[in-house]
């Protein structure tokens, strides 16, 4: 009784050569996607790779070696203020908290404004002015308070090396990376990152 139409159904059965489902269309997107994320990912390395430093992993500094408790008070009773046992930057327009509100007390003979800076394509070396602690490995503490410790990140003024951009502007400021224990050596040696 029911039987098919012999006439033609609208939608055509022979299917072209080549031709994907609907469900699989996104499919190639995704493999676009890959290549996106891929590329991404090998920029990135290669930005990491420009930054890499003479001293990638250094030894951890434990709190007690950086700081020593200095106990204050009439009976010396209060132990919150620390002293920094290491090497401290501080900037040019500093001036000292009254000692009784100073939680961390930076000693003036443990303080550095210059550094021996050596430029590992000249092999030549430099006493340049510090501009400040740009990253200190041991954590951000020593970071904001100045410590420079072997590994730390320093950035130094290297105007008159006279190193120029491309577009023919003079450079200012260069980071370096500290080579030696401040604190023993009495001076700072370190490398520039180029």
């Amino acid at each position: 009784m029911h039987s098919e139409k012999s006439k033609r159904r609208k939608v055509d059965d022979n299917v072209q050569e080549g031709a994907i489902p609907a469900y699989l269309l996104d499919r190639d997107e995704t493999t676009r996607a890959k290549v996106l994320s891929n590329t991404i990912k090998q920029k990135r390395k290669e930005k990491a790779g420009k930054w890499e430093v003479p001293l990638p992993k250094v030894r951890p500094i434990a709190e007690d070696e950086m700081f020593r408790v200095i106990r204050s008070g009439k009976r010396k009773t209060k132990q919150w203020k620390r002293m920094v046992t290491k090497a401290t930057f501080v900037g040019p327009g500093f001036t000292r908290k009254p000692p009784k509100y100073e939680r961390f007390i930076r000693p003036s003979g443990l303080r550095f404004t210059k550094a021996h800076v050596t430029h590992p394509e000249l092999k030549c070396t430099f006493n340049l002015d510090i501009i400040g602690v740009k990253k200190n490995p041991n954590g951000p503490m020593y970071t904001s308070l100045g410590v420079m410790t072997k590994g730390t990140v320093i950035e130094v003024n290297v105007s008159e090396l006279g190193l120029v951009t491309p577009a023919g502007k003079v450079v200012w400021g260069k980071y370096a990376q500290v080579t030696n224990n401040p604190e023993n050596d009495g001076c700072i040696n370190a490398v520039l990152l180029v």
